[in-house]
């Protein structure tokens, strides 16, 4: 099922169809452990030094802190990487274009795919992300993007009471209609 998500993410558009994105999926269980204590190191500061107090006070709701046992609760770990450069033998160069826009792009596909298929997902951004390149044994042309633990529901799990925009707040149709000429 791992493989079928990645593959979906896979089908992206990007800049010059040059798929700039690398996914690691991690089922080890030691490996998975020294990802935690290394983003947990992270987090401490995070949430110690480098978040503001507003910061702070929007993550309040949902209950975040410092300690991160899911990412070796959860069975896999994906470990996203954007390509900074195009390592392929039979490239035409090894230029790459909106890399962002273009693993961004992919992000929500696997995000999409592995909701589609019953899985629970997580983006976890712990910053800096240096730490999964090394562990990781990634080239320096890659750099990590973001960290998802993937599984299913656990049962009896807490959910944040969270909200999204009413689609009235997030969508227009031409342009405002206050918009002076």
């Amino acid at each position: 099922m791992i493989e079928q998500v990645i593959a979906a993410a896979g089908t992206a558009p990007s800049g010059a169809n040059k798929q700039p994105w690398r996914f690691v999926a991690v089922q080890d269980a030691g490996i998975k452990r020294e990802i935690r204590e290394a983003a947990e190191i992270e987090e401490r500061e995070f949430y110690a030094r480098r978040a503001s107090e507003t910061w702070l006070g929007d993550l309040h709701p949902m209950g975040t802190d410092e300690h991160k046992p899911f990412l070796e609760v959860a069975p896999w770990l994906i470990v996203v990487f954007k390509c900074m450069k195009d390592d392929r033998a039979d490239a035409m160069s090894d230029q790459v274009y909106y890399v962002n826009e273009s693993v961004g792009i992919a992000v929500g596909l696997l995000l999409a795919a592995i909701h589609h298929a019953g899985l629970v997902a997580l983006t976890h951004t712990p910053s800096p992300m240096k730490f999964l390149a090394r562990i990781l044994d990634r080239p320096d042309s890659e750099r990590p993007y973001l960290l998802i633990p993937v599984g299913w529901p656990a049962e009896g799990c807490t959910v944040p009471d969270i909200h999204r925009k009413p689609l009235e707040e997030i969508m227009i149709v031409d342009r405002p209609e206050e918009r002076s000429s």
